[in-house]
């Protein structure tokens, strides 16, 4: 992904909602008891709200408007602090919250103002941070509520990221699979500085401590933007499924995937199969192909 740039003007126009297939499902894993993920998937519309009206119901006009965009969330409480589901849960809540009143902004989204919307998604992670930050030092001595956080906004025909922590984004297009966030862990930063190699990274017992969190001693959002291709298919993940799943397994899944539905369920009963040692998050988003499309959106949440 790049930074705010000029928009395209090629893309196409704006896909229906039953061009979309989105999917989300988190498990609780085989090793932990309580589940500390969360995921969001929110599709994005201009809303009438009719209070009371002399019309027959019948005759009201259509209340919600076609899909604009689509939202996508995971976060991961923090192990080994206290409430990480709530802290995981308030994150989500919270942005969601913030982003139903950027309706103005992005429905008149241009280049110029990318860089506003940009800046107010990130606004509503420091505020998140702000809020479980407060919540610890009454509630738990001072020792925050913590959560990783990897959030796409999805406004055809481009997509937007803001990441904090190791709660990872990828890209499939073209065939292959990119990493689009940037684990933010101690690990990462001793690759970045050469002082390991990112196979020795893989097993370092500093992979998983987080160097960035919301709710943590610091919280740095990533953000970044991109065009988006009708072919391409985003996942976002906890670690707890790449813990056990290569990228290359991800890759090949996405590569032959009928479905966002069963690309998850795949996935995540692969990470259970190799042990199932942390909560397990997958939320997938795609175009639908043009032969053999479904009607219909599917926009569906599960947890087993």
């Amino acid at each position: 992904m790049t930074e705010p740039a000029q928009r395209s003007r090629t893309s196409g126009s704006r896909p229906m909602e039953a061009d979309v297939d989105v999917f989300g499902l988190t498990h609780p894993g085989r090793v932990r008891t309580a589940n500390e993920d969360h995921f969001l998937i929110a599709s994005l519309h201009k809303l009438l709200r009719v209070q009371q009206s002399s019309l027959p119901e019948e005759d009201y006009p259509q209340l919600v408007s076609h899909s604009r965009g689509y939202l996508f969330l995971v976060a991961d409480g923090v192990g080994g602090r206290p409430d990480g589901h709530l802290a995981s849960e308030t994150v989500l809540r919270t942005i969601a919250d913030h982003v139903t009143n950027l309706m103005d902004l992005y429905r008149r989204l241009d280049s110029d103002r990318e860089s506003v919307f940009l800046r107010e998604l990130t606004g509503s992670v420091e505020r998140s941070h702000a809020i479980l930050k407060e919540h610890g030092e009454r509630n738990h001595e001072g020792q925050g509520l913590a959560t990783t956080l990897t959030m796409v906004a999805v406004l055809w025909p481009r997509a937007y990221l803001v990441q904090v922590g190791d709660s990872r984004c990828y890209r499939l297009r073209g065939g292959r699979l990119e990493r689009l966030s940037r684990d933010q862990t101690v690990a990462q930063a001793l690759v970045d500085s050469g002082a390991l190699t990112p196979e020795e990274a893989t097993r370092s017992p500093f992979r998983s401590v987080l160097s960035s969190a919301v709710g943590g001693p610091e919280a740095l959002p990533i953000t970044a933007s991109d065009d988006l291709r009708r072919d391409d298919v985003m996942l976002l993940c906890t670690d707890g499924l790449t813990k056990h799943v290569s990228e290359v397994e991800i890759e090949q899944e996405l590569l032959g995937m009928e479905s966002a539905e069963r690309s998850c369920h795949r996935l995540v009963d692969l990470a259970l199969e190799r042990g199932g040692g942390d909560n397990i998050t997958v939320v997938i988003g795609r175009m639908r192909p043009k032969l053999g499309r479904a009607s219909g959106a599917r926009a569906s949440a599960a947890e087993v």
